[in-house]
């Protein structure tokens, strides 16, 4: 159910984040090798990333398949940035391959992306949004992740960090929901992410720190983060903690 990555480092190109890597992002749209229940994450993709002078980050997103946009793959070669999120979707059954449900989700500074699905989303749907109201325009998106998001969004704006909103977001969702709750979040200065459900790996270098579903090359360093993990990053470094009350079922 989708993939996800982040960086946070040295400047670098989008290419090198998306393109580069025997297993790259570009690769786990046709090929992925930890993907739950689907082979291909071809519904849609999308980047955000972050500009000197910026208010907010910028995006690019689209409802094809990552690899089928070759102006996309020659453009990334020229826009070069030290933080970004990158996504690409397996759209779950009963929601549209749309550009507006393409992550990663814009809350002002803040990116998201939700790797996963909330089971039995029909039931839950009217009290997510109920909890997430108000919400703005990405929240408003036709799929589950999009009221995930409204959620997290809410707690940073009641002043939550961006670990501590994700985290908010998984106690709320687990209780009242089984599923997949892999969440990732960029703010320019500092990563966050969960794990509750599916893959996550984390690489430190010197050159900067990425987060991925699954890692995008053979090279030493990744480590995969334990089910039920918070991942915080930022210029000081990664740590790793539990994520107390978290629940899930591989549904």
């Amino acid at each position: 159910m989708c993939r996800h990555l982040a960086y946070l480092g040295r400047p670098r190109t989008l290419r090198s984040l998306i393109y580069d890597g025997d297993h790259s992002l570009e690769h786990q749209t046709y090929a992925p090798r930890l993907n739950v229940g689907n082979v291909l994450n071809a519904d849609g993709f999308g980047v955000g990333w972050y500009v000197d002078g910026a208010d907010e980050p910028l995006r690019f997103r689209r409802a094809q398949p990552l690899w089928t946009d070759a102006s996309f793959r020659e453009i990334s070669g020229a826009v070069a940035t030290g933080c970004a999120v990158a996504a690409i979707r397996s759209a779950t059954v009963g929601f549209p391959v749309d550009e507006s449900c393409a992550q990663p989700f814009r809350a002002g500074r803040r990116l998201f992306s939700h790797n996963g699905i909330v089971a039995d989303f029909a039931r839950v749907e009217a009290k997510l949004r109920e909890l997430a109201a108000p919400v703005d325009a990405d929240a408003r998106a036709p799929v589950d992740s999009a009221l995930l998001f409204a959620l997290a969004a809410r707690a940073w704006a009641d002043g939550a960090d961006l670990a501590a909103g994700l985290a908010a977001v998984v106690g709320t969702v687990t209780g009242l929901a089984e599923g997949r709750f892999n969440l990732l979040a960029a703010d320019g200065a500092s990563l966050a992410a969960t794990a509750v459900g599916d893959s996550l790996f984390v690489r430190e270098g010197p050159d900067g720190v990425e987060l991925a579903s699954e890692p995008t090359d053979g090279a030493p360093g990744w480590r995969r983060v334990p089910d039920r993990s918070l991942v915080s990053a930022d210029a000081s470094g990664v740590s790793v903690t539990p994520l107390e009350g978290a629940t899930w079922t591989a549904s």
